[in-house]
C-alpha cells in the first residue's frame, strides 16, 4: 500500500517499499510561548525559520499548527500554509482539531495534502472525512473514539478498522488513510510501546494501511528523550510503521531512522548512511596517533 501526497514541486511516497517518511512538527505553537505570541501577531520568521531547518535536516513533509487560543484559526492555518508552500518545496500535513481551519488549509495548499486527522467519533468522521474527500487529501485517523484511549489493543484495533471502512464509504481510497495505533508515554502507561508494536504489525497485516504517530510521546516525562526516541523509532520501523511526525533536529533520532532506513533495505547500496556518517569517520580517522589511518577490521572479526 503507497500513500502519495504532493507540493507543486515533490511528491513523497509513503509505504513498506520506501524509506521511512519524516514529517517534521515543529511548526507548533503548542507550548512555543514565543511562537505563539509571534504567530498572533501576524509574525511568521519562526515558521519560516523551523520550514527551512527541518527540511535542511532531512524532514521529508511539514505538519502546520496554528492552534493558539482567542485567534482567527481558519485564517491564521491557511496564511502559513501559503507561506510554507512558498518557502520549501516539501508536500505538508495540515494540522488542526477545528473543522473550519482544516478546511481554510486545504483550500489554500496547493498539491495533495495529508489532513491531521481525524478520531473515531461519529461526529468527527462525518466533519472531517468529506472534506478529505472533497479536497482530493490523505488524513491520519487516530486509534480512539468518544470512549477515550484504550489501553486494550483490540479495542484501538477495532477504532482503526471503522475508520478505514468510514473513509472508504464516503470515497476515500483506502492507501489515502494512515492510522496513528497512538504512543502513549510508556513512563506512564509500561506497555505502551510493545502495544503500539503490536497493534502496528496487525494494521499493516489486516488492514493493509499505512501508521504514523508522534513518536516523541513515548518519551514524555523520562530523561535522555532523544535516546529513547531513536530507540522507539527504529522499533517501530521494524514492526511496519512507515511515517512519523518528530522533531528532525534530533541527530540521534534522525541517525537511528537511517539505520533502520539501511537494515531494512531501504537504503540502496547504503548511500544515505555513508553520505550522513562518513564525515564522522574521517574526522575520527584524522585524529589517530600519527596520522595512521585506522585498520579496517576483516569481517567476522570484533569491532568497536
Amino acid at each position: 500500500m503507497e500513500t502519495l501526497l504532493t507540493s507543486p514541486t515533490q511528491t513523497v511516497h509513503i509505504g513498506a517499499a520506501h524509506p521511512f517518511v519524516v514529517i517534521g512538527e515543529r511548526i507548533n505553537p503548542t507550548g512555543r510561548k514565543t511562537m505563539a505570541e509571534q504567530i498572533a501577531a501576524g509574525d511568521f520568521r519562526q515558521v519560516l525559520a523551523d520550514a527551512h531547518a527541518q527540511v535542511t535536516a532531512g524532514a521529508q513533509m511539514l505538519d502546520v499548527n496554528a492552534g493558539i487560543p482567542m485567534v482567527d484559526e481558519p485564517a491564521l492555518l491557511a496564511e502559513i500554509v501559503r507561506l510554507v508552500q512558498q518557502a520549501v518545496p516539501v508536500p505538508l500535513s495540515i494540522d488542526s482539531s477545528v473543522v473550519a481551519a482544516l478546511e481554510a488549509g486545504l483550500k489554500a495548499y496547493r498539491g495533495k495534502a495529508l489532513v491531521n486527522s481525524v478520531t473515531g467519533e461519529d461526529e468527527r468522521l462525518e466533519a472531517v472525512l468529506p472534506l478529505v474527500k472533497q479536497y482530493h487529501a490523505a488524513v491520519i485517523g487516530i486509534a480512539n473514539d468518544q470512549s477515550g484511549i484504550s489501553h486494550d489493543p483490540e479495542v484501538r484495533f477495532a477504532v482503526a478498522k471503522k475508520i478505514v471502512a468510514r473513509a472508504e464509504s464516503y470515497g476515500i481510497a483506502r492507501e489515502d488513510v494512515i492510522i496513528d495505533p497512538l504512543a502513549m508515554p510508556v513512563g506512564a502507561v509500561p506497555a505502551s510501546g510493545a502495544t503500539l508494536f503490536q497493534i502496528t504489525r496487525r494494521i499493516r497485516e489486516e488492514l493493509g494501511v499505512n501508521t504514523t504517530c508522534g513518536a516523541s510521546n513515548i518519551s514524555f516525562g523520562l530523561p535522555n528523550r532523544p535516546g529513547l526516541n531513536a530507540t522507539f523509532i527504529a522499533m517501530a520501523m521494524a514492526a511496519g510503521m512507515t511515517c512519523a511526525i518528530l522533531n528532525p533536529l534530533k541527530e540521534e533520532t534522525t541517525n537511528a531512522i537511517r539505520a533502520a532506513n539501511l537494515l531494512l533495505g531501504h537504503d540502496e547500496n547504503a548511500q544515505t548512511w555513508i553520505r550522513f556518517n562518513r564525515p564522522q569517520q574521517e574526522e575520527t580517522a584524522g585524529a589517530a596517533p600519527g596520522g595512521a589511518r585506522p585498520r579496517r577490521p576483516r569481517p567476522g572479526s570484533a569491532s568497536e
